[in-house]
């Protein structure tokens, strides 16, 4: 047998004993954002088995004692751009190492999100959950059977998800694009694969809603969301991603020169992609948050950069805290990302019965956002992935 072969099933083998692990004298964040003081896990096959106060009425498998570290749902980032590649093994480490244990990828190639994915389910690499997803652009020369077509290609590849389909923000999508996004989504419904849009305009947004989107990865960051607007948003049960750190500067990420930059470390703001007035997008998208967060609708996570993972989940939280409690950010970066990404019935919160994806934080992620950067350890499905002293 040779040894590559070999080094494969030995860790398949490793993961397949590694389901069951008991956590003792933890903090549990648990389902809105409810407190357990010095609980308990208990992973049974990957999933949990309990979740207690006080020490578990019987142990399984390893156990370690957490010390009063607190347990999270594992990170799920419901927009990144990934891809297979030369660097795929510490991209996705570095994910890992953040605390993110579920990824939807931004868009394409499909082809390469499913060999990623291939490629850290047979423990080829470690890394996050990887949810492929395919490209798709409407053009003006795209037909609505050629967009169908596309829709159909994907599901055979096994892909759920279309990456993020551009609708025209400024002045508003085109009656063409209107047309050919309603039979993506029309074909979308027969075909299993979920519809997601940019629409980064309330124009935009409100032309997805009434073709019947069901996932739009960005908020407006080209204007104020109404009231009304939002209303329409939580009454349609399209599900929305914040990435509210769009068009806010970015301090030592790319250089240490306490020079701001935008997201792919180029000069903020003159190089903000289809600039409003190069910087107004760093205010629109936190108060548009907001003001569709207190309308009832579903809003979740996601980072939408390609810098360093625990850079992105930092710059991120710290917009986020200007608009939201560390209860709020519970809930939508648990339950409602996980919704977003269709797993809200496995992952998400710590139940009884959900994948045994958790986070150890050294610190507790109610008192402020910076304790959610003080990652430990990490489980995915039940197999410790990250361990630090």
């Amino acid at each position: 047998m040779k040894l590559a072969t070999l080094a494969l099933l030995m860790l398949a083998a490793g993961a397949a004993f590694a389901q069951d692990l008991t956590i003792t004298n933890v903090r549990i964040i648990g389902p809105n954002a409810t407190v357990v003081e010095r609980g308990s896990i208990v992973v049974r096959g990957g999933k949990i088995a309990s979740v207690a106060a006080g020490a578990p009425a019987a142990t399984a498998g390893r156990t370690i004692d957490a010390k009063g570290k607190t347990a999270m749902p594992g990170f799920i980032d419901a927009h990144r751009h990934i891809n297979t590649g030369p660097n795929e093994k510490q991209q996705m480490q570095a994910l890992l190492e953040a605390g993110y244990t579920t990824v939807l990828s931004g868009g394409g190639p499909g082809d390469g999100n499913i060999t990623l994915r291939d490629h850290i389910e047979q423990g080829v690499i470690n890394g996050p959950r990887v949810i492929p997803s395919g490209n798709l652009r409407i053009t003006p020369q795209m037909t609505a059977d050629a967009a169908r077509a596309e829709v159909r290609k994907m599901a055979a590849q096994g892909i759920k998800f279309t990456g993020e389909i551009l609708l025209t923000p400024v002045p508003g999508p085109t009656e063409h694009e209107v047309e050919v996004i309603r039979a993506i989504v029309d074909e979308g419904k027969k075909a299993g694969v979920m519809v997601q849009v940019h629409a980064v305009s309330s124009s935009a947004m409100i032309a997805a809603i009434d073709a019947g989107v069901p996932l739009l990865v960005h908020l407006p960051n080209k204007d104020w969301v109404s009231k009304d607007a939002a209303k329409k948003l939580a009454a349609s049960g399209t599900k929305v991603l914040g990435t509210v750190g769009f068009g806010s500067p970015v301090f030592g990420v790319f250089a240490e020169d306490n020079q701001a930059r935008f997201r792919d470390g180029q000069a903020w703001p003159d190089k903000i992609i289809d600039g409003v007035r190069l910087g107004e997008e760093a205010g629109y998208m936190p108060v548009n948050a907001r003001t569709v967060w207190d309308a009832g609708a579903i809003l979740g996570y996601c980072t939408d950069t390609t810098y360093d993972p625990k850079a992105g989940l930092d710059h991120e939280l710290k917009i986020l805290n200007v608009m939201f409690s560390m209860k709020d950010l519970v809930k939508m970066m648990g339950p409602n990302t996980a919704s977003y990404v269709q797993m809200a019935d496995q992952i998400g919160t710590l139940e009884a019965g959900k994948l045994a994806d958790i986070v150890l934080l050294d610190g507790d992620p109610l008192e402020g956002y910076w304790n959610w950067l003080k990652t430990k350890v990490v489980v995915k499905g039940g197999v410790v992935v990250v361990e630090k002293p």
